[in-house]
């Protein structure tokens, strides 16, 4: 039995490829002959200077092209896909594994151009996303702060590791030793104080209760095991982690200016639980604001690797249902809002906690972040649409009582007892 197919056959008649390095770029043109029964192409090099790239384009619009397709090399691909936008082109970006190199066809980059302009015609290639040029500045604030949190953990765990090295066991006593407590005891170090007790009553606040452990975790300065060596050092690194705060900070400016024609936007996704306004930020810099690039939540979450990949061969499913790898500073900011809302009395922490107990908190953070993410297309694909809570006890209302009290009753069974229902008054 035959059933229509949905697939659109039709080949595209002006089509271009490019095969992109860092100097050079191999340019494949395949347009319809002049008898029309035929299709003829074009192989050129071309340098990556803008001035080049310009002519490029220039002649391709003169051709009329109506895609160009390349794949995505490092940054490389970034010059060619701006200008050719702004020469009102159709730049596709490709992935790379999706035009796969076949064996026994020998490899160059103006054979790799040819197959790639082949492969495009016949519309057998799905362009990724890449967003609009305001998102794309946002995206850049977004993740050179992400850029810049990671090296200041870093830095900090320098200082943790080298007051290990000295001996002196600041980090087992304070749960942050960069608070206002313990970057008083630290400028104290450098500036040469050695004696545990003055140290220990720089203690602030609810840090005065530790006191006598304080005194006990600086006793390595008795034995003079913090020296100028690590005075030194702990001076660098201590600049350098003020120097990245500083650094944050501006970036944080740039982001808040960036974000406002995205206000609105941001403030809705501000609503859900375990998302603030930076992570509301990262949102929109990282999936955009346009939701007709994703037809349904379902294709959100494939997207960004948070649903299980399908691979079935011979009617037995293979592997391990595992994600694959996606979009990484989505991921990381999807998995810290969930680890936020499970602390909270919601119904996205209530479920987090639930799955916890049944599944693992790594397959609890993908399904509830699956679940943030189908709420931030909903609220993305329709600007009148606000955040509502179902509750934490959501579960609780929607039991069925039936099943629960099968449970209930065979769980008792199971440890010997005789089980006897009466209604309550």
């Amino acid at each position: 039995m035959f059933v229509e197919s949905s697939d659109d056959e039709q080949i595209i008649e002006r089509v271009a490829a490019l095969d992109i390095g860092k100097a050079e770029i191999v340019c494949c043109v395949r347009i319809p002959a002049a008898d029309g029964e035929r299709r003829v192409q074009e192989v050129s090099t071309h340098s990556t200077m803008v001035g080049s790239l310009c002519e490029l384009a220039n002649r391709l619009v003169g051709l009329g092209i109506e895609r160009v397709v390349m794949e995505a090399t490092s940054d490389y691909w970034r010059p060619p896909f701006y200008l050719f936008e702004a020469h009102g082109l159709e730049p596709w970006l490709v992935n790379a594994k999706d035009v796969k190199h076949l064996p026994g066809r020998p490899k160059t980059d103006r054979l790799d151009a040819v197959w790639l302009c082949k492969v495009a015609e016949r519309q057998m290639l799905r362009p990724s996303f890449v967003p609009p040029g305001d998102i794309r500045r946002l995206r850049d604030l977004t993740r050179y702060r992400i850029d810049l949190v990671g090296v200041r953990t870093a830095e900090k765990n320098r200082v943790d590791k080298l007051l290990e090295d000295a001996c002196l066991k600041l980090s087992v006593v304070a749960s942050d030793i960069f608070g206002v407590s313990g970057r008083a005891m630290l400028a104290a170090l450098i500036a040469g104080e050695r004696d545990p007790k003055v140290l220990a009553n720089l203690a602030r606040t609810r840090m005065r209760l530790k006191i006598p452990l304080l005194e006990e975790a600086f006793a390595g300065l008795r034995l003079g095991t913090f020296d100028d060596h690590h005075r030194f050092l702990l001076t660098r690194m201590l600049g350098r982690i003020d120097a990245v705060n500083a650094d944050i900070t501006a970036v944080d400016t740039q982001i808040g200016q960036h974000l406002t024609p995205f206000a609105d936007a941001a403030g809705r996704l501000d609503e859900i639980p375990g998302i603030g306004p930076t992570a509301a930020a990262i949102f929109i810099a990282e999936i955009g604001l346009d939701m007709t690039r994703f037809p349904t939540p379902a294709h959100l979450a494939s997207w960004a690797k948070f649903a299980p990949g399908i691979n079935s061969s011979a009617g037995k499913t293979k592997g391990n249902g595992s994600t694959g790898h996606g979009n990484r500073y989505l991921a990381r900011i999807l998995g810290e809002a969930v680890v936020g809302a499970g602390r909270t009395d919601t119904f996205l922490g209530a479920r987090y906690r639930r799955l916890v107990r049944r599944r693992g908190k790594k397959k609890a953070i993908v399904a509830v972040g699956r679940s943030i993410l189908v709420i931030i297309w909903h609220l993305l694909a329709d600007p009148n649409i606000r955040f509502h809570d179902l509750g934490a006890d959501h579960y609780d209302r929607h039991v069925n009582t039936h099943a629960k009290r099968r449970n209930h009753i065979r769980q008792l069974e199971a440890l010997g007892y005789r089980v006897t229902l009466e209604p309550a008054a």
